[in-house]
């Protein structure tokens, strides 16, 4: 197989056809099985959330929608999505169809899935038996209503010859800080998948920084109803609800998911551990809820839930999606309240930054994923996580070193142990994907063996979509300190774009021109090769 079928693009126009129509129920009673009874009657469309596909596999995927025809409340003890008032409360039966071809003529598959009261009135439909290796539409149906006609791939067999896979990766969209262009003008490349690595919500509401747009509720979610409502907002965006329905994605997330620089159950305030749990939670069920991931696997159980997971495309690429926050160890030098929290550790004053146990995956992930790694055998491994992984030493005014503690430079002999199993395993051309940090970034990923520093994998970070960069001077100055930086640069706003061949592996950084502009243009920043067999970045 030389690459997937062409992907037809959708208008703007004919994507929104559906937008307008009458459409919320008054209600007719819920359906809770397969039988054909009569559907709801909608005033307003219940799927203005859109749909989603993820976790392609060869026979399959998992398709996404969440009944909202109310999707924003103002009641901070209450989330929108289906009225309150008139329904049985219980689960809904919707129609669904998928096809071979973007008009939804040729019908392959149909039937009924399960909008579960529990979740949401959210759908997670894992789909099985279809071709490997094609594309495929769907699209859902309650009583009159349609949703919007998304776009799917199945993954090509195991070991499948593969030549070409295009995707794209993107992280740190907050609503406030401007429009989600980013994703706009990644739908328009018609990326074959797309990988969000963390951020896809922010949890605080912002009053440091003018903004562009609000969140509508005005308070910090801390609650179940308070994160909902924040997905239903970033959902209803035009951009985000476009680029769902154009490709299918994969997906992990970082910490403003649940809190800004949490880790395992310590949050960023110095709360009680249970009472946090409890918080993220809160903030995982709601994540749940919003993802097309397979509920056979991520369904959460209280405070759990498993997003890490291994994909892979024929005999061409496999992606490690990994889980960065729920079992790492706390940030080394954990601050005391009274003095606030440190990121910026020194190792001569923090000795816990090397303890040689501490680790960002934690035992069960870390196993995981050498095992994963160790076995596999495709031509290109990729790591799709949430933050720097790559060593960056900041100089001080007294010439020590400081290190981030809450990126991977916290946790310096986790990242040795990554990078010398990919080493001492021969992984076939490991290449590691972040976000968190609202920079591009591009570096090698170095061992010391012997007397010197031996490039083992390759990194690229995004910058965000929105979300406003690090200071460029400061980081900027210190890059003569880090010579395996190949690339920095945190004042654009954009995404990654990436086409993998056997050979090669070609990386676009593209920039948003003003994320303020809801019009916005894009340019191409930078363009980066990795060859086959050859670690580390050349600039093309």
């Amino acid at each position: 197989m030389s690459a997937f079928p062409h992907t037809f693009p959708l208008t703007r126009r004919g994507f929104f056809r559906a937008a307008g129509t009458a459409i919320v129920a008054t209600v007719a009673p819920a359906l809770t099985g397969c039988a054909s009874q009569p559907g709801p009657r909608w005033r307003a469309d219940p799927f203005a959330l859109g749909v989603a596909a993820g976790e392609p596999t060869p026979d399959g995927f998992v398709l996404w929608t969440r009944l909202a025809p109310d999707p924003l409340s103002s009641d901070p003890d209450t989330p929108g999505g289906m009225p309150h008032r008139g329904t049985t409360g219980g689960d809904v039966a919707i129609d669904y169809e998928i096809a071979t071809d973007p008009a939804m003529r040729a019908i392959v598959r149909s039937g009924h899935a399960i909008a579960e009261a529990d979740y949401a009135h959210s759908v997670h439909l894992e789909v099985r038996g279809l071709e490997p290796g094609r594309r495929y539409w769907y699209r859902f149906r309650s009583g009159e209503a349609d949703s919007d006609i998304g776009q799917a791939i199945t993954a090509p067999a195991a070991g499948t010859p593969t030549d070409r896979l295009r995707f794209g990766f993107v992280s740190c969209a907050n609503y406030e800080h401007g429009y989600f262009s980013a994703y706009r003008h990644l739908a328009d490349e018609s990326p074959d998948l797309v990988l969000f690595l963390g951020d896809y919500i922010y949890e605080f509401v912002e009053d440091r920084r003018p903004t562009v747009r609000k969140h509508s509720d005005g308070i910090e979610a801390k609650t179940l109803p308070l994160y909902r409502n924040r997905y239903a907002q970033y959902r209803t965006d035009p951009d985000l609800r476009r680029l769902h329905a154009t490709a299918p994605c994969l997906m992990t997330w970082d910490d403003h998911e649940v809190q800004n620089d949490y880790a395992d159950r310590w949050s960023q305030t110095f709360d009680d551990p249970t009472a946090f749990l409890r918080r993220r939670a809160d903030a995982y069920r709601a994540f749940y809820e919003h993802m097309p991931v397979r509920p056979s696997r991520a369904r959460p159980q209280g405070a759990s839930m498993r997003v890490y997971e291994r994909f892979a495309f024929g005999d061409l690429v496999s992606f490690a999606m990994l889980d960065g926050r729920q079992w790492r160890a706390r940030e080394s030098c954990y601050g005391a309240p009274d003095r606030g929290r440190a990121h910026l550790t020194v190792d001569a004053t923090c000795p816990e930054r090397l303890d040689a146990t501490r680790s960002m995956l934690g035992d069960q992930q870390e196993a995981w994923l050498y095992d994963r790694l160790a076995k596999s055998t495709t031509r290109w491994n990729v790591l799709g996580q949430d933050v720097l992984m790559a060593e960056f030493r900041q100089r001080q005014k007294d010439d020590t070193f400081a290190f981030w503690s809450d990126d991977w430079n916290g946790y310096p002999a986790a990242r040795e142990r990554l990078l010398t199993h990919l080493h001492d395993s021969r992984v076939a051309n490991p290449v590691v994907l972040g976000g968190d940090i609202h920079s591009f970034w591009a570096n090698d990923l170095q061992l010391s063996i012997g007397a010197r520093p031996v490039t083992i994998a390759t990194e690229f970070v995004g910058t965000s979509v929105t979300s406003p960069g690090v200071p460029f001077d400061y980081f900027n100055d210190r890059i003569a300190d880090n010579p395996h930086i190949r690339f920095f640069e945190s004042r654009v706003r954009g995404y990654g774009s990436v086409d993998v061949a056997r050979g090669r592996m070609t990386t676009k950084f593209r920039a948003i021109s003003d994320v303020r502009d809801p019009n916005a243009g894009v340019t191409t920043l930078k363009t980066f090769v990795v060859e086959d067999g050859k670690p580390g970045v050349q600039v093309a």
